[in-house]
């Protein structure tokens, strides 16, 4: 089934017995349908998570497909995409960074600046959670603002200690915990990013905003 909306065409495909899959056109509206969807979610739906290019939304037991999916239809033909008052609103979490990051002064040859400029770029942007994958707590956060898009590593590391902030593509993101990672490091936050002794174990949350200030520059 397929949807035509103010953003462009949305199909919506079944994914397994208890979800579906939203597949928009544009994925530069992904923030705003998940939005839209949270504020006002029809009944039988148990979860909504936003990927790079899709919105997957898993059912609760007992849901029909068919007809959530015609809900869905309808709900998001509605979505006003105008609308910027929720992201304006959205929670907005501050980070403090040392940047002594093993690959800052290469990200700054990448990009033909220095790395005082690195830092500067990085920490004067409002950066937005897109979604969350890879691992519990890693946030891929976009900014809308161009020029700090750099390509993952030739080489991978087999270990990136928790903490590590660092960027790739045009995504920033903060390593919840040490594992195997390409991205590009360029400092480290005190802030623990994923805490299961927490409420809400994740600090960074799809839709929050963050923002990254200098704890130390070298």
């Amino acid at each position: 089934m397929s949807t035509q909306t103010a953003g462009g065409r949305i199909d919506i495909l079944p994914a397994g017995s208890r979800a579906l899959l939203l597949a928009p056109q544009d994925r530069a509206g992904i923030d705003t349908l998940t939005r839209a969807l949270r504020h006002s979610c029809p009944d039988g739906i148990a979860d909504i998570l936003p990927a790079a290019q899709t919105i997957m939304v898993t059912t609760t037991p007992g849901t029909d497909l068919r007809t959530l999916a015609e809900q869905l239809h309808r709900r998001l033909a509605a979505v006003d995409y105008n609308e910027g008052a929720a992201e304006d609103q959205a929670e907005l979490v501050r980070i403090p960074v040392t940047y002594t990051g093993a690959d800052l002064d290469d990200v700054a040859a990448i990009l033909g600046i220095t790395a005082d400029d690195v830092i500067r770029e990085h920490t004067r942007r409002v950066w937005r959670c897109s979604f969350v994958g890879f691992a519990p707590g890693f946030g891929y956060l976009e900014s809308t603002e161009p020029g700090l898009a750099v390509p993952r590593r030739e080489q991978s590391r087999t270990a990136v200690p928790p903490g590590a902030v660092a960027l790739a593509d045009s995504y920033s993101a903060i390593y919840p915990r040490r594992s195997p990672g390409g991205w590009q490091l360029i400092g480290t936050t005190s802030a623990t990013v994923w805490d299961l002794g927490r409420p809400q174990p994740a600090l960074i949350r799809p839709g929050c905003r963050v923002q990254f200030f200098a704890e130390d520059i070298r």
